[in-house]
């Protein structure tokens, strides 16, 4: 059996799941952002007790590798790095974008073209625009929002914009083939994900994974 612990810490509300063959078995999340690292562990340990499994038991560990919060990649990317070295088994790593258009997929069967977007402070947004067979239009990177976004794709297309970025683009983006929406999100989503990439043996080699942060981190300094 395939059992696999989810996490997903890349975004302000972080979820945990364990998952055997892509079904979830626990799930558990918090949404307290700068808790998360303080939250993480004793919560893996509270599901895995919960549920009756061992940590000796898992085949691989998954996480969303960005992009988000700078912080919070970090923490769920040491933490699976972590379980994998102690425990021997492999690293799936997972677009955070992906996963988000993967749930829209599933709630949103009729969307045309899927675009999730996570929030990168003032108006800028990480996203990325997929097909709803998760083909990739548009590679995740990060996006200053303006009248002129997505115009590319927005006379052909109808967009479904989603994700916590959505909400401050909602004003800029006046077009009659935007829809804004609201997409249930949580590690349930990645847990199917990752035993899709496990049953391919799409694997991330531990010593070169790294989050994907999309855009360099710049810190201000005084001279």
């Amino acid at each position: 059996m395939a059992l696999i612990l989810n996490i997903d810490t890349a975004m302000g509300k972080a979820s945990i799941c364990l998952a055997a063959e892509g079904k979830t078995l626990a799930l558990a999340s918090n949404i307290a952002q700068k808790e998360h690292a303080s939250w993480l562990h004793p919560a893996i340990e509270q599901m895995m007790r919960d549920t009756g499994y061992h940590l000796r038991e898992l085949k691989a560990i998954a996480v969303t590798a960005g992009p988000g919060s700078y912080t919070g990649l970090r923490v769920g990317m040491a933490a699976a790095k972590g379980f994998c070295f102690a425990l021997t088994i492999p690293l799936i790593t997972e677009d955070t974008l992906r996963v988000m258009a993967f749930a829209a997929k599933e709630q949103l069967p009729e969307a045309d073209l899927l675009c999730p977007m996570i929030d990168a402070r003032r108006m800028e947004v990480f996203t990325a625009i997929f097909r709803n067979d998760l083909a990739n239009l548009l590679p995740s990177t990060a996006m200053v929002i303006d009248g002129s976004s997505f115009l590319p794709w927005l006379p052909d297309h109808k967009l479904s914009f989603f994700g916590d970025g959505s909400d401050k683009c909602k004003p800029i983006i006046q077009h009659p083939h935007a829809h804004f929406t609201t997409v249930g999100y949580h590690a349930g989503y990645l847990g199917i994900l990752s035993f899709l990439r496990y049953l391919q043996g799409e694997f991330t080699g531990l010593a070169y994974s790294e989050p994907a942060y999309t855009k360099e981190f710049y810190t201000h300094t005084t001279k």
